[in-house]
C-alpha cells in the first residue's frame, strides 16, 4: 500500500512538473505587426500589446499628450471608429451590412481629447470629420506590435495614451439593465479603459509599461476620465501587458 502511495505521489509530482514546464516553455504569441504615420518627422514609438484572457476584437486608439494633458496628435485609431463606418453597421434582411454608425461610447476619452465635433454634435468621427488614413488601420484580432512616428519632434517629456473597449462585456456591476433605454450603453457594457505611460526622452529608460489610469463615460456623453476601476473586471484582462519603446 505504501509503495502504491509513493508511486502515485511520484506520478502526480512528475505530471505537475511537466505541466509547469510546458506552460513555462510555451511559445510566445504570434503578434500582428503594423505601422502608421511612417512619414512623420518625429520620434519613432512602438507599442507591444500582449493580449489577455478577455481579448476579443477590442477597438482602441493611441495618441500623444503633453504632460499637462493637452492633446498633441493621434498615432492610431481603428479604421471603423476613424471613419464612422462599421462592418456591422446595420441589419438588412437579418444580415449585418457595412454602414455608417454613431458609436460615441466606443472611445469617448480619445474622441473628446481630439476635440473635433461632427455635425450631429458628437465628438466621435463621421465621414466629414474622419481621421486621415495615415493614422488608421484594421482592428488587430490578436496581440500586436505597432510602430508609428510623431508628426514632429516631441518635447522632452510627454504622455502616451491608449484607450481600449470591447463590446458586450457585462459584469455584476455593468449589467444590461443598468441604464434602461440608453442604446449606446447597451452596446458597450463595461466602459472603455484608458492606459498611460509617462515618457522622458532624455532618460536612460528603454521601455515603459503602460498602466490603467481610469475609464471613459459609459455611453460617451462626456470626455471625463473616471479613475475608479473597482467596478471593472474582464475589461482589465483585455490586455495582459502593454509595453512602449521610443527611439
Amino acid at each position: 500500500m505504501y509503495k502504491l502511495l509513493i508511486i502515485s505521489l511520484i506520478f502526480l509530482t512528475g505530471a505537475c512538473s511537466a505541466g509547469s514546464m510546458k506552460k513555462k516553455n510555451q511559445a510566445p504569441e504570434e503578434k500582428t505587426i503594423f505601422s502608421t504615420n511612417i512619414s512623420g518627422n518625429g520620434e519613432e514609438i512602438s507599442i507591444d500589446l500582449t493580449r489577455g484572457e478577455s481579448f476579443y476584437y477590442p477597438l482602441f486608439a493611441v495618441w500623444l499628450e503633453e504632460t499637462d494633458g493637452k492633446y498633441i496628435q493621434t498615432l492610431y485609431v481603428a479604421r471603423s471608429v476613424a471613419t464612422g463606418i462599421f462592418a456591422y453597421g446595420r441589419q438588412d434582411k437579418n444580415k449585418w451590412t457595412e454602414a455608417p454608425k454613431r458609436a460615441p461610447q466606443t472611445l469617448p476619452y480619445w474622441a473628446h481629447k481630439r476635440g473635433i465635433k461632427a455635425s450631429d454634435g458628437l465628438f466621435v468621427p463621421d465621414q466629414s470629420t474622419a481621421v486621415p488614413d495615415a493614422y488608421t488601420g484594421a482592428t488587430p484580432v490578436k496581440g500586436f506590435i505597432m510602430t508609428s512616428r510623431a508628426d514632429k519632434p516631441l518635447p522632452p517629456k510627454f504622455k502616451l495614451m491608449l484607450e481600449i473597449n470591447q463590446n458586450w462585456d457585462w459584469n455584476e456591476y455593468w449589467t444590461n439593465d443598468r441604464y434602461p433605454g440608453d442604446e449606446n450603453y447597451s452596446m458597450s457594457c463595461q466602459p472603455s479603459l484608458i492606459y498611460e505611460a509617462d515618457i522622458e526622452l532624455n532618460s536612460n529608460i528603454k521601455t515603459y509599461p503602460m498602466k490603467p489610469v481610469g475609464h471613459g463615460h459609459y455611453s460617451g456623453k462626456t470626455g471625463e476620465l473616471f479613475p475608479d476601476l473597482s467596478s471593472l473586471t474582464t475589461a482589465l484582462q483585455i490586455a495582459d501587458s502593454i509595453i512602449v519603446r521610443v527611439k
